[in-house]
C-alpha cells in the first residue's frame, strides 16, 4: 500500500457534486492499493500513520502524532499513486489492485484507523472508485510518503 500524507487544518472530498467526506486538523491519506498488497500491509500502514511524529508539541518540533493530538483523518482512494512514469509519455497501472481487490483493503484500512483512533466520527472517506474533487488546505505544509512494501 502507498499513502500520501499530508498535515492539513482542513480538507474536503466531493463527489456527485456533494460532500462526502470533511475534517478539520488532521491527516489527508491518498490511499493506493497495489496488487501484492494484503492484510499485514493495512495493518502496518494504519499503525505507522497512526504513530508518525508529524504534528508540533509546544515547542515547534514534530513531536506528537495524530493519536496524540485528537486530530481527524481523511482518507481517499487514489491508483494513480501506483502508476509507472519510467517508460513513454503514459503511466502504467499494471501493479495497482483491481477495484474488486483494492476496495475491501481500503475499507480495512480504514476500519483499523477508526480502531486507533478511537471514534468513526474522527476518520471520514472519500467514495471509492468516484470521480472526486479533493481541497485542503496544508499545513506546514508537511507531507510524507509512507509504502508498505519498500522503503523511500
Amino acid at each position: 500500500m502507498r499513502a500520501v500524507l499530508q498535515r492539513v487544518t482542513s480538507a474536503r472530498v466531493h463527489a456527485d457534486q456533494r460532500v462526502v467526506g470533511e475534517i478539520g486538523k488532521g491527516l489527508l491519506i491518498l490511499l493506493g492499493v497495489a496488487r501484492e498488497d494484503g492484510e499485514p500491509d493495512a495493518i502496518w500502514l494504519a499503525e505507522k500513520v497512526v504513530t508518525l511524529r508529524m504534528f508540533q508539541d509546544p515547542q515547534g518540533r514534530m513531536n506528537l502524532s495524530i493519536m496524540e493530538t485528537g486530530g481527524s483523518a481523511l482518507v481517499v482512494s487514489q491508483f494513480t499513486l501506483l502508476g509507472d512514469c519510467r517508460k513513454g509519455r503514459r503511466p502504467g497501472f499494471d501493479k495497482a489492485a483491481p477495484p474488486d481487490k483494492a476496495d475491501p483493503l481500503y475499507r480495512r484500512f480504514v476500519e483499523l484507523l477508526r480502531g486507533h483512533l478511537g471514534a468513526e466520527s474522527r476518520v471520514a472517506t472519500g467514495d471509492f472508485g468516484a470521480y472526486m474533487a479533493v481541497s485542503l488546505v496544508n499545513d506546514g505544509p508537511v507531507t510524507f510518503i509512507l509504502d508498505s512494501r519498500r522503503s523511500l
